[in-house]
């Protein structure tokens, strides 16, 4: 069985100098962009990928490759003690067993999965343990107005299925919940609590242990969003103390389509699957099936295998760089961007100001230039950054906006990435002759 090494969390911060040495485990930020070296702030998005990352896919495919759960030669066996190794060192990253993990493609199918399976209890006869996740007419589910849209479009579409109904915590002025909102409007009636841990727009960490008291105090099952919180600190799924959470590899030095949904065991053995197919069956007959305890029972048809073991490869990457360090240094980045950002004339920062906690990015508007516009006058000089709404088109409305340009940092980045982006941001507003 893999296990975590101790991390470096005892050892000082994470200083520039090893920074730039950390820098060179990933390849691609070696290169060159429009004749500039590449700044990439973009890591909300999509992180980079470190070489241990790369190799340990590779090395499956080269060594392992086979069906998991399936076969009884040499090669199956190898791939799901491999498979299965992953398991646990993703479960044990987050603070949670294997039994309370489930591989998904993403965060979004996670959420979905977990949507569509609440749908499922609610109709049909799925047994007393499903009831408990039953929704009808006069329920209530609980979002914010930050949310992603993957962490929002679930549950409306599940209000749609069970006629339950969707209610929001607004945000302040600020960009923080107002958490004098959110105590009035989660009570008897609300089912299901789904927020962000760290806000992919504002930047804002949410308090999840006082979010979840809340909604376990009504009753309510807690959902988290850890897209942006599970590669950027240290995340204890079980001291936060929430009921389920989902995550996605690729934001946190992985490979894109994977995913994983975690929940406490005595739910998911609980709920109805969602996808059904092979590998996550007992008994089959030609009228009706048993299922598999969790995690099997939510993994129908071919598990994304190799996937599962290059995220492995890039826990225990984080775990051994110590996400207490890496938190401490993305949060002075982090800072560093607000308060650049904030002395540049006809700029607008999203979320807290200078000097609030945030993690390490920041959204902003430029006034007079389309985001879309400022974004391909940074890539122009080699710095990548995200542009748009984010997929969270109704927090933008509630800031009256259509668009941001968004600047996230990660563990790779140094404070000369973050001075060559503020140094092109301030040029951006004269280049386009509205200064």
């Amino acid at each position: 069985m893999v296990t975590l090494t101790a991390p470096h969390d005892h050892t000082p911060e994470l200083t520039n100098a090893e920074v730039r040495r950390i820098r060179n485990d990933f390849p691609i930020l070696g290169q060159r962009v429009n004749g500039h070296p590449l700044v990439y702030l973009d890591s909300g998005a999509t992180s980079q990928n470190p070489t241990c990352v790369l190799e340990a896919e590779q090395e499956f495919y080269e060594q392992r490759n086979s069906a998991v759960h399936r076969g009884a030669h040499t090669l199956a066996v190898d791939a799901t003690d491999a498979f299965e190794d992953a398991r646990a060192t993703v479960a044990a990253f987050i603070g949670a067993t294997d039994r309370e993990l489930v591989w998904t493609a993403n965060a979004t199918a996670g959420l979905n999965l977990l949507a569509y399976a609440f749908s499922n209890a609610s109709v049909g006869d799925t047994g007393a343990d499903a009831r408990q996740f039953a929704l009808g007419p006069g329920d209530e589910i609980v979002v914010t107005e930050m949310e992603h849209h993957a962490n929002l479009i679930p549950w409306q579409e599940l209000c749609r299925r069970t006629g339950a109904t969707l209610r929001h915590i607004p945000i302040l002025d600020d960009g923080t919940l107002d958490l004098d909102a959110a105590a009035s409007i989660i009570g008897a009636r609300t089912r299901i609590l789904a927020f962000t841990h760290v806000s992919n727009v504002l930047g804002v960490i949410n308090p999840v242990a006082e979010l979840a008291a809340l909604g376990h105090a009504a009753g309510a099952f807690v959902v988290l969003d850890a897209c942006q919180s599970a590669p950027h600190l240290p995340l204890d799924v079980k001291a936060l103390g929430v009921d389920f959470a989902a995550f996605s590899g690729h934001k946190m030095l992985g490979p894109t389509g994977i995913g994983a949904l975690y929940g406490r065991a005595e739910l998911l053995d609980a709920l109805p699957p969602f996808l059904a197919g092979g590998s996550m069956i007992t008994t089959v007959t030609l009228e009706r099936a048993e299922y598999l305890p969790s995690p099997q029972r939510f993994e129908a048809g071919t598990q994304p295998i190799s996937q599962a073991v290059a995220l492995a490869a890039a826990a225990r990457y984080l775990h051994e760089t110590g996400m207490g360090r890496i938190h401490a240094w993305e949060a002075q980045l982090g800072q560093r961007l607000v308060a650049g950002l904030e002395a540049i004339d006809g700029i607008r920062v999203l979320g807290p100001a200078a000097g609030v906690e945030r993690a390490g990015l920041a959204a902003f508007e430029v006034a007079g230039v389309h985001a879309h516009d400022v974004g391909q006058f940074l890539d122009a000089a080699g710095i990548a950054v995200r542009v748009g709404h984010h997929c969270a088109q109704p927090l933008h409305r509630r800031l009256g906006l259509s668009a941001s340009t968004r600047a996230s940092a990660y563990l790779y980045n140094t404070t000369d990435d973050v001075d060559a982006f503020l140094d092109a941001v301030a040029g951006v507003r004269g280049y386009f002759g509205v200064a």
